[in-house]
């Protein structure tokens, strides 16, 4: 391939591919910047929102609060232009190649020819992708004894960077006050269903949760256990597992349909309908996409599958040597994403835990601890995390929830709640935990955290 030749596909090249993506680049940064006032202006009126009904008492708090509000802000700001002014440095020096190439393209001199350096290398990889992501407020009930703690927090600076047009990478995870364990956990409420065979648990907010077992409906129960609302599925077909999405819409999965349908104001359409596959549990995941496990029709293969409405995003079944990451069979494989988006399922057949990160790859395995497998081997049903990156999970056979760190490692289980036989997991907005018991139905609320 001559030089000309190798000129003249690298102007292409410029021209077609590299140059128009540091300009999407630029204008997503752009867009970032146009809209961060906005953001942190509604995030400021949340604040002043409650900080209404909390009267002159608390008006120091809220100023404080605001305060760190803007502080982040202004390294959001930073950030985000430092990144700008590196991207359209680089924007710079592409147009001048291009004008460079351009000159010894129409040029006879041979020497400018034989002396070019082809630059595609040094521009083929783009910068990180920042992607900045709001603080959230997360507001407390009010207590005058511990004012500045319970009324709410701003989460700090989070930046998130993504590998342009390669695997995405979070560089940086949010970060929120660390809570510790308590050291007896406390059984705060019992709701009772109705149901027996309980087998899923949802929490809607601090007062209501959804509830379901494999039957045709799903219930809304208070925190008093008062019942308030039942929905039924469009098919008359048994609900296999619950999720809520972020829009607060009621999703179900139905095995005999091999669906996943979304209830909206009483109205429910079919989201996805699986082929050669059956669904099993499910979960939303931070960003909005929904994290499905199921299994095929001769109950030989287990799989993860992560969608986008209902566009199929990405498939977990294999680890890096091809073997499967799941067991082959049609049980129950309860899932959740943790905050550092790592993917956890409850294998109850392998009797493990398996956690890949969100590329799919295996981080590890956790198949029980020694001093809480009195009663029998581990049995994993139910899994869940909380704000500090800890995974719970039910032993249904030894009566008690595991805690573990987001790396495996065994904190310590809850075994003095007289929780029997439980089932689905979930936790609130404050870190309540809420779990199933199959055979009676209940649902205990517990709280564990300080």
């Amino acid at each position: 391939m001559t030089k000309k030749v190798i000129i003249h596909q690298d102007s292409e090249e410029l021209k077609i591919r590299i140059s128009p993506s540091y300009e999407k680049i630029a204008r997503d940064l752009e867009n970032q910047l146009a809209n961060l006032d906005g953001g942190y202006e509604k995030l400021a009126t949340t604040i002043s929102k409650q900080g209404e009904q909390w009267h002159r008492e608390i008006d120091i708090v809220i100023n404080k609060t605001k305060t760190e509000i803007y502080e982040i802000k202004g390294k959001h700001k930073d950030i985000l232009q430092k990144h700008l002014r590196e991207v359209k440095q680089v924007q710079s020096l592409i147009k001048q190649t291009l004008l460079a190439l351009n000159e010894i393209e129409k040029s006879t001199e041979v020497s400018s020819t034989i002396q070019y350096t082809s630059k595609i290398r040094e521009f083929s990889k783009p910068p990180l992708k920042v992607q900045i992501s709001l603080p959230n407020f997360i507001s407390k009930p009010i207590s005058r004894e511990k004012l500045y703690s319970l009324f709410g927090q701003v989460t700090p600076l989070s930046t998130a960077t993504e590998e342009n047009d390669l695997s995405l990478n979070m560089l940086n995870q949010p970060y929120t006050s660390v809570r510790e364990l308590l050291d007896e956990p406390e059984l705060v409420a019992t709701i009772q269903t109705g149901y027996t065979d309980l087998r899923s648990v949802i929490c809607l907010n601090e007062d209501k949760i959804l509830t379901c077992t494999w039957t045709n409906n799903v219930k809304c129960f208070n925190i008093k256990g008062s019942l308030l609302q039942t929905i039924r599925t469009k098919s008359g077909e048994n609900t296999k597992d619950i999720a809520v999405d972020c829009d607060g819409d009621v999703l179900y999965s139905e095995g005999v349909t091999r669906s996943v349908n979304k209830t909206r104001i009483g109205q429910t359409e079919e989201l996805i309908r699986l082929q050669g596959w059956n669904p099993n549990q499910m979960c939303v995941t931070s960003t909005g996409d929904l994290l499905v496990t199921m299994y095929s029709d001769n109950y030989t293969q287990s799989k993860v599958v992560r969608y986008s409405g209902s566009t199929e995003k990405q498939t977990i079944q294999f680890d890096g040597k091809g073997k499967p990451l799941y067991s082959g069979n049609g049980i129950i494989k309860y899932i959740t994403e943790n905050r550092n988006h790592d993917i956890c399922v409850a294998d109850l057949t392998a009797g493990a835990v398996v956690v890949v990160n969100q590329d799919g790859k295996l981080r590890w395995r956790y198949t029980g601890h020694p001093s809480v497998t009195k009663n029998g081997p581990f049995q994993p049903f139910g899994i869940t995390t909380d704000s500090q990156s800890r995974i719970l999970t039910a032993d249904h056979n030894n009566h008690c929830i595991n805690i573990l760190d987001q790396n495996g490692q065994f904190l310590r289980c809850i075994d003095n709640c007289d929780v029997k036989y439980p089932f689905g997991i979930c936790v609130d907005n404050y870190d309540n935990l809420f779990v199933c018991e199959f055979f009676s139905g209940n649902v205990k609320k517990i709280q564990y955290l300080k």
